[in-house]
């Protein structure tokens, strides 16, 4: 088999609305790539030229997951180009983050989006072979 990208990631959200508008004000060059409904319920797909999110309404309250704990994905991690950029970023829109560096990365920037899901954006050293 040959990979050749990650094609975009499908989130259930409690309000596919404040979902759709916290990831276009993390993202703001994303856009709606394509929208629709199916069995009455809304769907958009929310992304650029090489990726995208596709948010749905989830049809019950979240399950408990605790992060780093129990089974399923823990955080889904973003490469970006300057993370003090973004950072100033989230705090002109009011988003909490928490950080964590490494050798290999100058920055990494942890945020909860509004279902509480885990969104790392994390920007390596120029100089790191796996970036």
């Amino acid at each position: 088999m040959n990979f050749k990208r990650m094609e975009h990631i499908n989130l259930s959200c409690q309000d596919l609305e404040v979902s759709q508008q916290f990831y276009q004000t993390l993202f703001p060059d994303w856009y709606v790539r394509a929208e629709g409904s199916y069995g009455g319920d809304r769907w958009v797909h929310l992304g650029n030229e090489q990726f995208y999110m596709s948010l749905n309404n989830a049809h019950e309250p979240a399950a408990a997951h605790r992060a780093y704990v129990g089974v399923g994905f823990n955080h889904v991690g973003f490469v970006i180009e300057d993370a003090e950029a973004m950072r100033s970023h989230l705090e002109k829109h009011c988003i909490e983050y928490y950080t964590y560096t490494s050798p290999e990365t100058r920055l990494r920037l942890y945020v909860s989006d509004p279902d509480g899901n885990e969104v790392e954006l994390v920007e390596y050293q120029p100089d790191y072979a796996l970036r």
